[in-house]
């Protein structure tokens, strides 16, 4: 077959690579420059499986979405889209429909983590990865609101527990004794790694197996004709088409009459070249909802989250942050790693918009129109989930049952 993907970022660049090796022709269309433009650009990294949640579950969502909205509005007015999917979110929070949906990403994390494993074994390339999660708690009330969170990681099969400040030290020497510390929770299995440049790696493997890349091309849909799209003014015929566009899906599935509650939510990070490698984190760390992690010769600070925002901003590397996020985020990296980077030269600002769904999992699979494939919608979680979400997508092309159970993961819960 050949198949054409719209989107080069890590669930577009992995599902080329699926399909690729399944022996199909593969053309990838991305807008921009590169692979890993958007959101997989500069982001957290982290993807241990039992951090994979619905964000009405997680810690500090409401407290922080809360404080920013006032902000928000004073600025950047939030739409009738983003209003309606906050409300959407809300009813999302339901008992039923919560645990279908921590349900659904708990597979899916945990599927993408062994196939991220054995693509990685597979292409044998290296890529920066920190080994081993520690979640810092400052204070006793952090360790008695993370009690639910070990629930889950444990449920979800993670090798966690809690332990004290002292051992949290000597795990993580580098953390700057002056900062209070009530004690971690460690979880060995846990990692972070840098996900564009795996994808940069997926996308060599996918090229090597006869995959097409396409880059600076926007597409359009033909809605009369199934299998068919625009690309530079010039039509393309194609037996199946995978969609992975980032924030771009709306403005694609629109003219098919398909609709998704698919918003952006931006996310922050700020990278530093290491100044000192013994200052610097050795494994990845989670300070409520920042994320401090070792990205091979550079510290990343990254997390936080806002709504609404300058919306001609929202996907460009290297812009600036506001006020409120960049206290945060340098405030993190002082607190536990004064010395560990070089603040004066060669920092990286990043704002990336994570699309994201008010129930939290993707939609995977079936359209509804007939050749039209969906792979998008993964917010927060796109490279924890990317390999199994591309794996998945291959394995229904080929009219193969997919490993997991799809439950709580397709377009028809949005009908």
């Amino acid at each position: 077959m050949h198949i054409a993907i719209i989107g080069a970022g890590i669930t577009g660049v992995t599902t080329a690579y699926e399909l690729a090796e399944n022996g199909h022709a593969v053309t990838v269309f991305e807008r921009h420059g590169s692979v890993a433009e958007e959101a997989s650009f500069a982001n957290a990294g982290i993807t241990a499986p039992g951090f994979t949640v619905p964000w009405h579950a997680a810690l500090g969502w409401r407290r922080l979405l809360t404080r920013q909205l006032a902000t928000l509005r004073r600025t950047w007015p939030l739409t009738g889209e983003e209003r309606a999917w906050l409300r959407r979110q809300r009813r999302a929070s339901a008992a039923d429909i919560r645990t279908i949906s921590q349900a659904a990403m708990q597979r899916l994390a945990t599927y993408s983590q062994a196939r991220l494993e054995h693509v990685a074994e597979q292409l044998e390339y290296t890529f920066d990865r920190a080994n081993g999660l520690l979640i810092l708690l400052r204070t006793e009330r952090d360790r008695e609101r993370l009690q639910t969170n070990l629930v889950r990681l444990r449920a979800a099969g993670a090798a966690c527990r809690e332990i004290d400040a002292d051992e949290a030290r000597q795990i993580e020497p580098a953390l700057h004794p002056g900062t209070p510390l009530a004690g971690a929770i460690h979880v060995p299995d846990g990692e972070a790694a840098n996900c564009r440049q795996f994808a940069v790696i997926v996308r060599d493997a996918a090229e090597q197996l006869g995959a097409q890349f396409v880059f600076g091309t926007p597409v359009t849909l033909d809605p009369a004709h199934p299998g068919q799209l625009w690309a530079a003014g010039q039509p393309g015929r194609f037996d199946a088409i995978v969609l992975c566009p980032g924030t771009a899906a709306g403005e694609l599935l629109a003219p098919l009459g398909i609709r998704l509650p698919l918003v952006p939510i931006y996310g922050y990070s700020i990278s530093a070249p290491v100044a000192e490698p013994v200052l610097a984190p050795r494994a990845a760390l989670i300070d409520r909802d920042i994320a401090i992690t070792c990205m091979g010769r550079r510290v990343r600070v990254a997390g936080l989250a806002e709504i609404g925002g300058q919306r001609d901003k929202a996907n460009i590397a290297a812009r600036l942050l506001p006020a409120w996020a960049e206290q945060r985020l340098y405030r993190a990296l002082t607190d536990w790693f004064p010395a560990a980077a070089n603040l004066t030269n060669g920092v990286q600002i990043w704002r990336g918009a994570r699309p994201m769904l008010p129930d939290g999992p993707p939609v995977l699979g079936a359209s509804g129109v007939p050749g039209l494939w969906l792979n998008l919608g993964h917010g927060d979680y796109g490279w924890a989930m990317s390999c199994g979400s591309a794996r998945i997508i291959a394995d229904l092309i080929a009219g193969r049952p997919p490993e997991i159970d799809l439950n709580g993961l397709g377009v028809e819960r949005f009908r």
